[in-house]
């Protein structure tokens, strides 16, 4: 096709020899489907950067990603961080977001670094192409060997800054060692007296939710009690601006950059035991089936009986509880029993709707008294995470019902189809696995999908098919409009459980609020309807900066606990294949590479997206397979792991 078109995109990817540009979505006449991306050699670059508002002049192709180049750049992104290092005896920076385009850094302008730290840095000239830019270090966080300075380098080249303005501090300053008046309590339920508690991690300090638990005559009355986050933060402060652009809090190793200030997210939003506080109710009556046969949604006040620990109602429900811990819980026994008991029947529907359960090898890593990695531990979920899981499911279920129903502007947590082409190799990938993968329709049912999932657990084959299936769906996001979660295998989803951390559940929370106090539909569509549309595009962006941060560096962290341990062999299991060698994963987590050219000195090929081949030697590694390998490197900065076969 020759028809030229100019699009507005945002440069998303750079390599050493092309680019990848996605198109600057218009929320005013939002496309039916998302529009593909421009790959763009990089001859037609034109020095564009990650980050960087770009005039893209596209040729549409029948590949995956039309092709394109860059005409213009309308709004450059200078900030960037990245490495120390020294090319032809000039220093350069090793961007984080593209490594292998280093960029010269004006001599006089180091500003104290050394070879081998992490920085930050501007652009403060630009060429028609990345070898002419010249950059400024603006600060320095010290050696990249350290994870903890490479994980200050990676918040930075996300855009996340661990400190709040003055502005926000000073509004947050009010709230220091705050107590509920009795203003605050005012035309709210009153549920101090109710057995309420709340269970999460030793460590948590933003406690968001909480449960209580009734058993009546053959039904449960289950209430999930939130954090009214929405009392505190209000429109037109400088909190709930700072908390809109953070979006999100971020959860890195051993750290968290909050998006509330320590005031409310540890403090008087947070639902600490013993102490009176405000929350958003969500009351759900069910059947002795499960079944919900109604809801509803109040502003309270409560107060927590007890800070509950997951690993300590796992082992009452285990009956390997000692007596201290009985103890503690001993106010709220029978309500543990009673959860329990509902947990069975809501798992048994999840199971019944075809929810999917997918294995993804969680992971803890413990510091020293230095933020230095020293151990990191396999995280298995236990029955009280997975209760509380399920309850959370059902309250964000409602939320939703309650948007669609009363037809306000809403956010809600959308999960679309996958992509049939992803399917067809998806297809592809279990029939090779020997799985009688034959799907009645071209997108399979999620019963289908689970059914496979349950049939590999505990299996060789079991990482393949998790691996496979987890990369087929396509991504949750949010969205304005009900679309449906498909992993949930939920026609009706949002997040309203976790306000105090993600910024879509404060505007359900509003929008909800709104609905109790009777706002008509009309005034809410006229004053919120083009704000949810931005508001999903721009807490859906966040939340990826935000999960790609935590990614990143647990990958450093990972790197750092693996650097003394160059020359040792392990057992691992082959957890990815590419056409550049095979991933492989230890029993602890670790993930790392065994480049191709340590497998076969011929050529190999990837075949069914499950192995990598070398026909003429008779070589193959499929994902499952147990090897045993010999770590031979550990790069902190990059957070790669190099491994060869022992």
């Amino acid at each position: 096709m020759n028809n030229k078109k100019t699009v507005e995109c945002k440069l998303v990817k750079l390599a050493k020899n092309f680019g990848f540009a996605a198109p600057v979505p218009d929320l005013d006449n939002p496309p039916a489907e998302k529009p593909r991306d421009y790959f763009i050699p990089g001859r037609f670059l034109k020095g564009a950067m990650p980050g960087d508002i770009i005039m893209v002049e596209g040729v549409a192709t029948s590949k995956g990603s039309d092709e394109g180049k860059v005409i213009e750049v309308i709004k450059e992104k200078n900030t960037i961080s990245g490495t120390i290092d020294v090319i032809d005896g000039m220093p350069v920076i090793l961007p984080d977001v593209a490594k292998q385009n280093p960029i010269a850094i004006i001599k006089t302008m180091m500003n104290g670094a050394q070879i081998g730290d992490k920085v930050s840095a501007e652009i403060i000239k630009r060429g028609d192409n990345h070898r002419d830019h010249r950059v400024k270090v603006s600060q320095c966080f010290g050696s990249s060997d350290n994870a903890k300075n490479c994980t200050k380098s990676i918040l930075y080249s996300n855009g996340i800054n661990d400190q709040f303005p003055e502005n926000v501090l000073e509004e947050a300053t009010v709230y220091t060692d705050a107590t509920i008046s009795q203003q605050d309590m005012q035309d709210r339920k009153d549920l101090r007296d109710m057995k309420i508690f709340t269970i999460d991690g030793a460590d948590t300090k933003d406690i968001d939710d909480a449960i209580s638990i009734e058993t009546l005559a053959n039904s449960f009355r289950l209430g999930i009690h939130i954090a009214d986050v929405s009392h505190y933060v209000t429109e037109g402060t400088a909190l709930n601006d700072e908390a809109y652009q953070r979006a999100t809090s971020v959860y890195t190793t051993g750290a968290v950059v909050p998006m509330l200030p320590k005031e409310l997210s540890n403090g008087i939003c947070s639902l600490n035991p013993n102490v009176e506080r405000l929350c958003f109710s969500c009351i759900v009556d069910l059947d002795e089936n499960g079944t919900v046969t109604n809801y509803s949604f109040a502003k309270a006040v409560m107060r927590s009986r007890v800070k509950g620990v997951y690993s300590e109602i796992n082992d009452i429900l285990g009956g390997t509880a000692t007596e201290e811990v009985l103890s503690k819980y001993s106010e709220v026994r029978e309500e543990i029993t009673a959860m329990f008991k509902l947990y069975e029947k809501l798992a048994i529907k999840r199971a019944e709707r075809g929810c999917m359960d997918i294995e993804t090898g969680e992971s803890k890593i413990k510091l020293d008294e230095n933020g230095k990695a020293v151990d990191i531990i396999k995280v298995n979920r236990g029955v009280s995470e997975q209760i509380i899981e399920e309850f959370m499911l059902l309250a964000n279920n409602c939320s939703a019902k309650m948007g669609r129903k009363k037809n306000i502007p809403f956010l809600y947590r959308v999960h679309e189809l996958p992509d049939p082409e992803r399917i067809a190799n998806l297809h592809t990938a279990l029939t090779a696995l020997g799985l009688n993968a034959k799907f009645v329709e071209t997108i399979p049912t999620q019963s289908e999908l689970a059914k496979l999932l349950d049939e590999s657990r505990g299996t060789p084959i079991e990482r393949a098919v998790h691996i496979n299936i987890l990369r087929s769906m396509a991504k949750a996001k949010y969205q304005p409009l009900p679309k449906g979660h498909y992993g949930l295998a939920l026609e009706d989803y949002s997040h309203f459980t976790s306000p105090i951390r993600r910024y879509p559940d404060l505007i359900v929370h509003r929008m909800l609020s709104e609905v109790l106090k009777g706002t008509a539909e009309t005034v809410l569509t006229s004053k919120y309807s083009n704000f949810v549309a931005e508001a999903a595009a721009h807490c859906s962006e966040q939340e990826v900066k935000a999960m790609t941060s935590e990614r990143d560096s647990t990958d450093c962290y990972k790197a750092e606990f693996m650097q003394d341990k160059v020359g040792l062999t392990m057992e691992g299991t082959v957890s990815s294949v590419t056409n550049f060698g095979i991933y492989v994963e230890l029993g602890n987590t670790v993930e790392g590479l065994v480049h191709i050219s340590r497998l076969s000195k011929g050529e190999m090929t990837v075949v069914n997206n499950i192995s990598l081949v070398d026909t003429l030697a008779g070589k193959s590694y499929r994902i499952g397979d147990k090897i045993m390998v010999k770590i031979i490197g550990a790069s902190v900065s990059a957070g790669n792991i190099d491994f060869e076969p022992a």
